[in-house]
């Protein structure tokens, strides 16, 4: 039913974008500019001043255009930029006027934040009218440098960091901005005459204004597409990159001392090696690689309660992996929906928390690794001048060991194979970018050896294709990707897939699915097909249809949430980006989904309207109203029979202050409320933002969540063969969390940075009851709810006896809970040299749990930090070596 559903829908999004389309190429651009640069034999010195006689001589040109708020109209403040270059670099200057240069905004802080008055030059240089890199700096100097793929502005992977030189000086009559930047750091033909896409931009912070050199109107699609042209290079040679980098790590880690434990004596001493680099295969592929990688300057991930049967997701932070990614990228749901984290590559599962669980006697104590070691990794990436995107990962991880020790004797129990991961991922443009297919390969092995293992797969394999079409500018598209997966193990293994969250095989309701203790693999499909319109302004919608089979399988080292589902969305809004009456611009848009699994059960449906309003004094202020309908859920009950999920209606709202004064504030809500009272969730979040001067900034960012669940899943218990007991409560649960970070930038190079994040949550549960009958039209006829002659609290106060009235007997642990966790880093960084950093971190963690679950704020912060943490101070210096210096080959 399902793969017919969506058949017909794919069939009818074609038809209803093949219409009339004679041509996918560009119409001629009304707004089109050409700049000529000048060879210098002379390199100017790099000052910020553009004294040297090679500016004199340079091609100035400035006419710029508003792109925001104002489309089209003359920019408030007038801009010049002009273009050198010799055999081994491009020389850029940048002259931003200003009328009133007392009021230019120079906010020093870390690379790649946007803060105060910017300016910068981006260059196509592969001229694929499709990617560019971008070359940003603000007036106090800070570099904003980034890769723009997908023709997009929005795509900007500011992971990039070239290493490129960049002066800027405040002056009577403005500022201005000088760069130099290397040869090697692009990616271009070696054609004897070069032309690529240019675009010089401007922004004027206390105005929010940008402005172009060459203007793109707001009411049509595509970002590089619309770039000017660059042409006067001649005879210049693409110059392979060389860069290696050495590290060195030394690190203390002091905690409270364990009484008898011989692994916790209160202090740990690590050194640590490794080297990082870059190598030019080609012009056109970088090879980046990691021996022995060490990412302790790395911010954790943020504190969670997790009360569901899914995976959490937590964003990427380490380096290696994040520069780049847009390449390696395969969304079985593309853009930004519930949906789009489902990826074929999730670089977190490389270098994960390993699996195994040792089982351990009485007096006896472990070393568990806290993570699986990298020993070595390489990306291949770039793109050919034939227009083939390339990306390739290999990666090695360590077979990692638990140390046990027992009254002195100790042996050592394999937690994680030596594993394989392996990622492919290519792109082809055609037509000048307006078609692009690709596909991607995935493989996962485990060289398992150690039968208490043998609940991994050994072996798993991904791979899909996906394909873009642009018609009318680019104004509209349509998109479509199909995958596959296979997974190998042992029995135990497969066992344990298809009993997991994603696709619960077991429950006794699918008769559409077969669950088989002895299979050894599992395979499975699945995909999407997406059409809309996307101009800057104006009317822009999206179509999707996307399916996962219950087989497929990405989590080795993919990401997916949940298979078994055949879902679609449409989605449609309305941009007024020109200013009006109040407004800056208003934003409207609503939203219609459903879902089904591949039984047939409608699993979700609803819709929502939001609005967004940008006013003229830059405050801000959004709400919107969603509906979800009644649906069914196949993951309630943790591997029972599907159960009703009842409807629900959510509210939320947001507003913020003027971002360019010293003090923002920012505050906003939802509410949510399940119908029958069945569960309603309250939270409110707010931010406020000081800078009291230009090289400091402090944000606190609190967070405050109430919520009520009639149905929290505590236990499951047979009472007999066929009659399951899936036992809940009523969890009154409310959490809170606040984040505080403070940024001190001395210079654009050396900065300290102070992140913060104590975190509570408390869960106290009552009225519990078991699933009667989980499809009961009637909310209250799903369960029975035990009255006090059938449950009772044993003398230990941990343990529930349950004694029904039919005269069946069992017993659950208390679930009450009081979490608490501090988490904390502070890290001074110095970039001493171009690519050469020296990092300093002071890391703090606090853990500290009870079965108490009433929440009091004041105790559990009192408590909390009364707990002894551990503490991590670490140091590591990196030196960049490079085959080419400044100004030289």
């Amino acid at each position: 039913m399902q793969t017919r559903l969506v058949f017909t829908l794919f069939l009818a999004g074609i038809g209803s974008f093949l219409f009339a389309q004679q041509s996918t190429g560009m119409n001629e651009d009304p707004f089109a500019r050409t700049y000529t640069t000048k060879r210098t034999d002379t390199a100017p010195k790099i000052n910020g001043l553009f004294d040297d006689e090679a500016w004199q001589n340079a091609n100035w040109v400035g006419d710029f255009t508003q792109y925001d708020p104002e489309n089209e109209a003359p920019p408030s403040q007038k801009t010049e930029f002009a273009i050198l270059y010799d055999d081994v670099n491009l020389y850029v200057a940048i002259k931003a006027y200003d009328t009133e240069p007392e009021k230019i905004e120079n906010r020093l802080a870390r690379r790649d934040e946007w803060q105060g008055d910017i300016a910068g030059i981006h260059f196509d240089s592969y001229y694929d009218k499709r990617t560019a890199f971008a070359f940003m700096v603000s007036a106090a100097g800070v570099k904003n440098d980034g890769f723009i793929s997908n023709d997009s502005g929005d795509d900007f992977d500011e992971t990039w960091d070239p290493i490129w030189l960049v002066k800027t000086t405040i002056h009577a009559e403005g500022w201005n901005a000088e760069m130099m930047i290397p040869l090697s750091q692009l990616r271009f033909s070696d054609n004897e005459h070069q032309k690529w896409g240019l675009q010089v931009g401007r922004n004027v912070f206390r105005e929010d204004e940008w402005s172009l050199w060459k203007h793109i109107p707001r009411e049509e699609a595509g970002w590089v597409s619309r770039y000017g042209e660059l042409v006067g290079m001649e005879n210049i040679k693409p110059m392979k990159q060389v860069e290696i980098a050495p590290f060195i790590v030394g690190a203390t880690e002091v905690y409270e001392e364990e009484e008898g434990n011989p692994f916790a004596d209160g202090t740990d001493l690590k050194a640590n090696m490794g080297v990082d680099g870059k190598i030019g295969i080609t012009n056109d592929l970088i090879l980046d690689f990691t021996i022995n990688p060490d990412f302790g300057q790395v911010e954790a991930d943020p504190s969670q309660v997790n009360l569901s049967a899914f995976e959490i997701f937590f964003q990427e932070r380490r380096p290696f992996f994040i520069e780049g990614n847009n390449i390696t990228h395969f969304q079985l749901t593309p853009g930004d929906s519930p949906w789009s984290r489902d990826n074929l590559f999730y670089s977190r599962r490389i270098g994960r928390v390993p699996h195994g669980d040792p089982d351990l006697a009485d007096g006896e104590y472990m070393k568990y690794p806290n993570n699986t070691r990298i020993l070595g990794a390489f990306k291949l990436t770039g793109k050919t001048q034939k227009g083939w995107s390339i990306g390739i990962i290999e990666s090695l991880t360590n077979r990692e060991k638990a140390i046990i020790d027992n009254n002195g004797d100790r042996r050592k129990e394999v937690v994680e194979p030596l594993t394989n991961y392996f990622v492919a991922r290519v792109q082809k443009d055609i037509n000048k970018g307006n078609t692009i297919i690709g596909g991607m390969v995935t493989s996962t092995y485990r060289d398992i050896q150690n039968e208490d293992l043998l609940f991994l797969p050994k072996s798993a394999t991904t791979g899909g294709i996906d394909f873009t079409q642009y018609f009318k500018d680019r104004l509209y598209f349509i998109s479509a990707s199909f995958a596959a997966s296979q997974v190998k193990g042992d029995k135990w293994a497969i066992s344990e897939l298809q009993e997991s969250s994603r696709r619960f095989y077991q429950r006794p309701d699918a008769d559409y699915l077969t669950y088989d203790p002895d299979r050894t693999s599992l395979s499975g499909h699945g995909g999407a097909f997406m059409a809309g319109r996307l101009p800057s302004n104006g009317f822009k919608f999206l179509f999707n249809a996307t399916w996962r089979s219950p087989g497929l399988e990405l989590n080795d080292v993919g990401f997916m949430r949940s298979g078994d589902n055949v879902f679609q969305f449409l989605w449609a809004g309305y941009h007024i980006n020109n200013p009006f009456s109040i407004f800056r611009g208003v934003y409207f848009n609503t939203n219609q989904w459903s879902g089904f699994d591949f039984g047939g059960n409608n699993l979700f449906k609803g819709g929502n309207i939001n609005v967004n309003a940008n006013f003229k004094n830059f405050w801000s202020l959004g709400f919107g109203i969603n509906r979800e309908g009644q649906g069914v859920s196949n993951s309630t009950l943790r591997g029972g029979p599907s159960i009703i999920e009842n409807g629900n209606w959510n509210i939320w709202a947001s507003m913020s202050t003027n971002s360019r004064k010293k003090l923002v504030l920012e505050a906003g809500m939802f509410s949510n409320k399940q119908d029958d009272n069945l569960s309603k969730t309250r939270g409110f979040f707010g931010e406020i933002n000081y800078r009291p001067f230009n090289s400091l900034s402090l944000s606190v960012e609190p967070e405050l969540f109430i919520s009520q669940n009639q149905l929290q899943y505590v236990d499951q218990t047979s009472v007999g063969e066929g009659d399951d007991r899936y036992l809940f409560g009523t969890i009154d649960q409310k959490t809170f969390n606040v984040t505080i970070q403070i940024d001190y930038s001395i210079t654009p190079d050396l900065s300290i940075q102070y992140y913060g994040s104590p975190f509570v949550s408390g869960g106290k549960y009552s009225d519990f009851k078991y699933i009667t009958d989980p499809r009961a039209d009637i909310t209250s006829n799903r369960f029975h709810v035990f009255d006090h002659n059938e449950i009772f609290l044993n003398d230990n106060d941990e343990t529930y006896e349950i004694s029904e009235l039919g005269g069946h007997n069992y017993s659950f642990g208390l679930p009450d809970f009081n979490f608490r966790q501090f988490r904390s880093n502070m890290v001074l960084r110095w970039e001493y040299v171009p690519g050469s950093i020296l990092f300093l971190v002071w890391s703090q963690g606090k853990t500290d749990s009870v079965s108490d679950g009433t929440f009091d704020l004041g105790n559990d912060f009192k408590d909390l930090f009364k707990t002894r943490g551990r503490d991590v101070f670490l140091v590591k210096l990196s030196y960049r070596f490079r085959a080419e210096q400044w100004g030289k080959k």
